[in-house]
């Protein structure tokens, strides 16, 4: 979590949408959600020996909290 601008970021399902992020996180954590930004990815391919392989595309949701709202996590369990 960066403290400075109380924002978490979360691995999201790629079809997801910011609407969809926000009530998600509102839901789950109690919290009130001041903006959310996402960035999508594309899966690395990768080789095993003489066959290719591909990753999951994927996406990233950075959550910015509203002033006052905390989201608890353990870190390093």
């Amino acid at each position: 979590q960066k403290e400075e601008h109380n924002a978490v970021a979360f691995r999201v399902r790629p079809d997801a949408n910011k609407v969809e992020i926000r009530a998600a996180v509102e839901a789950v954590f109690n919290v009130k959600v001041a903006s959310v930004r996402t960035a999508s990815f594309e899966g690395k391919l990768k080789r095993m020996g003489r066959f290719q392989g591909r990753r999951r595309d994927w996406k990233k949701a950075i959550v910015t909290l509203q002033p006052g709202h905390k989201i608890e996590l353990v870190e390093g369990a």
